[in-house]
């Protein structure tokens, strides 16, 4: 299960901000009849087609897991927070529709018509992501239900099962952040393309629109990000303990930067800084942090796990720091050059800050799972509860197929990347060089495509 969603999640960031990304690319070439904006438009598109198709193997896998995997917790709690994931299957077919539509349309409907039957494509994907994180939101933080007699539960009440005091937090640092992620790693094609010397208005704009979305939003992000820290504090505070490495309950705690937490509560290693996490959480050295020793050892994570979520909190926090610092620097040249900076340091940092955010997407993923652990369902039921009976060496070979399977995907993913890249590259040379180019994108999107040359009315189209 971890394989898989590791795999996944580094999908979903193109799944749920390329489609408005690109709308947005695309609602600046009709406004400003910018020829070039459509075709990166179209061009974007294409890619959206390919990434949907692989997210869609990836996705069924984890459908699978769920019921294969986790027995215990879809037949006791489904009926409570399964409404998510409902959510996100209806999401997901509307998505595929609307996908299919923009794809047709772009020869075949009117300039505006397309644009506007394309609008609710990202709004179906926020859905979807609605769903996932309302179901994440309540294992983090359950609510919603009563416990008969028996411990199962009953009286179930769906909007405050959706609702959960981790919802909001999480549902809207996890848009903002898979925003900026797409924003960042698109710029970052045409950071890499610039660094070669390819200058162009086309690499430009490929550029210039995705990164400034991205570099808008980073700033967003930190703040959203220290809300979302500041209610773990509140809703789980022991998961706060493991994050921070927080061993006894006190005041006037310290913040360390990576470390390793040793079985007698001491961290070795790392940059420690006095008082600081107890001012982070509360604004003041005086706030009281709950430390891991506030519950059993049964109840709370191992001392390693603990520092995992810990290195992997601190990754994202640094990163987006770091990113910080780079859309501060593109912001500054904007407004005091009105162009872009002139640095190719700059381009470098743009270049690898997509495969950074990539990096925190996974560590976010991490330090909210690993830091819940012994529990699945937060405070009520256990991971061993809840997971399957199956023998041992059956769950090694399905993890082997599994990652076979991946990476062949994973394989033709990028292979066909690669061409289409290599296609279009090719394309736009020989258009420059004045060549007759065989690629229908060449000028506008829009209109009939032309019959070859020497062919009949019935010859049909290319």
């Amino acid at each position: 299960m971890a394989f898989t969603l590791a795999s996944h999640i580094l999908l979903v960031p193109f799944g749920v901000a390329l489609p408005a990304i690109t709308l947005l690319m695309h609602h600046r070439g009709l406004r400003r009849n910018d020829p070039v904006a459509l075709l990166l438009a179209r061009r974007w598109s294409a890619v959206m087609a390919v990434q949907f198709a692989i997210g869609i193997v990836t996705g069924t896998v984890l459908s699978f897991e769920f019921g294969l995997l986790w027995p215990g917790l879809m037949g006791r709690w489904g009926d409570v927070f399964g409404i998510g994931f409902g959510v996100e299957a209806w999401a997901f077919f509307v998505e595929a529709i609307l996908l299919a539509i923009y794809l047709y349309g772009w020869r075949r409907l009117k300039p505006w018509t397309h644009f506007w039957l394309a609008v609710p494509l990202p709004l179906a994907a926020l859905m979807g992501a609605f769903g996932i994180v309302a179901a994440n939101a309540w294992m983090n933080t359950p609510r919603g239900f009563t416990l008969d007699a028996s411990g199962k539960p009953v009286d179930v009440d769906v909007r405050r099962a959706i609702f959960t005091p981790m919802f909001g937090p999480e549902y809207w640092h996890f848009v903002v952040g898979v925003v900026l992620t797409a924003g960042y790693v698109v710029a970052g094609v045409y950071a890499t393309g610039w660094l070669r010397g390819r200058r162009d208005r086309y690499h430009r704009l490929g550029f210039t629109v995705p990164f400034t979305v991205a570099a808008v939003l980073t700033p967003v992000q930190f703040v959203l990000g220290d809300a979302i820290a500041r209610s773990v504090f509140h809703e789980q505070p022991v998961k706060f303990a493991a994050m921070e490495m927080v061993w006894k309950t006190d005041t006037h705690v310290p913040e360390y930067i990576f470390g390793r937490l040793r079985s007698d509560g001491s961290v070795s290693g790392g940059l420690k800084i006095p008082q600081l996490d107890s001012v982070l959480a509360g604004f003041s050295p005086d706030t009281r942090v709950t430390g891991l020793t506030s519950v059993p050892a049964s109840d709370r994570p191992t001392v390693v796990q603990a520092t995992i979520a810990h290195w992997a909190f601190d990754i994202m926090v640094i990163v987006g720091s770091l990113l910080l610092l780079l859309a501060l620097w593109y912001g500054w040249c904007r407004l005091r050059h009105r162009d872009l900076p002139r640095s190719p340091w700059f381009f470098r940092c743009a270049a690898l800050a997509g495969a950074a955010c990539l990096l925190t997407v996974e560590c976010g993923w991490i330090t909210t799972e690993v830091g819940r652990q012994p529990w699945i369902v937060y405070g009520t039921m256990r991971v061993s509860e809840a997971v399957t009976g199956t023998r041992e060496a059956s769950l090694w070979a399905m993890l082997g197929i599994v990652v076979a399977v991946y990476a062949v995907v994973l394989g033709a993913f990028l292979t066909v990347l690669l061409k289409m890249s290599a296609r279009w590259r090719k394309a736009d040379e020989d258009a420059a060089a004045g060549a007759a180019a065989e690629n229908p994108e060449t000028g506008t999107p829009y209109g009939p495509r032309p019959l070859p040359s020497g062919a009949g009315r019935d010859g049909g189209e290319p």
